[in-house]
């Protein structure tokens, strides 16, 4: 039997992730694989002496960036600083589900090209008031079973819990010019699927724990949406990727643009103050994120 090794990668910004580190250290222990773990942080100013405790375990890495490279490029560098072939991105707010988190992956490791998605989790506890729409949104647009994401693989797919080959990541990096939050997943795994890529979607999920205040994910949605405008404009997103490029296009088309535009721009503080709410709704979410992005295209 050939032995299973593993670099488990963890890009790291203004996050402890020692809980993480600990309880992986502890699965990859019991499941006797070789592996690695290695955190880099994207110059961070929070949690950078508690981060440094995870240096105690054994095969373990902490290493701090001088100066803030991005989501992008930081992937790109854990890779090619990995030692071996199988390659574990998780995102430093993440914990796995279940205790067979690294047995469930170990499983999937052969000689395909492929990759290997294990799904996100949202805890059943409500978060506080201010903190909903993160939750909401997670719970019923992100948390989908693998027969539901097997379905369209490179739409459902995150990197903040996938298993890939290195080799893959060499050949197709993260695009670095993507240095803010939004769409840069979506982007990788669409040009995966256009080289036929095989993506495998399992069900062995990270809870994502830090759920950021409903107006913080508003902000980041806007910029998101910005990254998007760029990805679509510079042709590495299209109508086939995105739902939202594809809605816009539409109203384009039906000469309705102007007139939704118009209707947003007049209603998004009304469709903010329910966001923010105690009862989020996503399809205002979703006509809030169209809206926006019509604004940016009318500019």
């Amino acid at each position: 039997k050939k032995r299973v090794m593993l670099s488990i990668l963890i890009p790291v910004y203004n996050y402890d992730v020692f809980a993480l580190v600990n309880n992986l250290h502890n699965q990859c222990t019991k499941s006797k694989i070789t592996f690695e773990i290695l955190c880099l942080d994207d110059a961070s100013n929070l949690f950078t002496i508690e981060n440094q405790r995870i240096t105690q375990f054994e095969n373990t890495s902490f290493l701090t960036l001088e100066s803030n490279i991005g989501r992008s490029a930081i992937r790109n560098l854990l890779a090619k600083k990995a030692n071996f072939e199988n390659l574990l991105f998780l995102d430093a707010d993440t914990i796995p589900v279940h205790d067979n988190f690294i047995l469930n992956y170990i499983f999937q490791i052969n000689n395909e090209e492929k990759i290997v998605y294990g799904g996100i989790s949202y805890q059943s506890e409500k978060p506080s008031k201010e903190k909903l729409l993160r939750w909401v949104y997670g719970r019923k647009r992100e948390s989908i079973s693998p027969i539901e994401r097997n379905k369209n693989p490179s739409k459902f797919a995150l990197v903040s819990n996938l298993l890939i080959q290195k080799e893959i990541v060499k050949i197709y990096p993260f695009d670095e010019t993507i240095h803010e939050y939004g769409y840069e997943d979506l982007l990788f795994f669409s040009i995966l699927k256009s080289k036929d890529i095989q993506i495998i979607h399992i069900e062995n999920p990270t809870y994502h724990l830090n759920l950021e205040s409903s107006n913080v994910f508003l902000d980041k949605t806007k910029t998101a949406l910005k990254n998007l405008k760029i990805l679509k404009n510079s042709k590495k997103l299209s109508q086939e990727d995105s739902k939202i490029i594809a809605a816009s296009e539409y109203l384009k088309k039906m000469k309705l643009i102007q007139i939704f535009t118009y209707f947003f721009i007049t209603t998004q503080a009304k469709i903010e103050q329910n966001l923010i709410s105690e009862k989020p709704s996503l399809f205002l979410f979703d006509l809030y994120k169209l809206g926006y992005y019509c604004t940016l295209n009318i500019k």
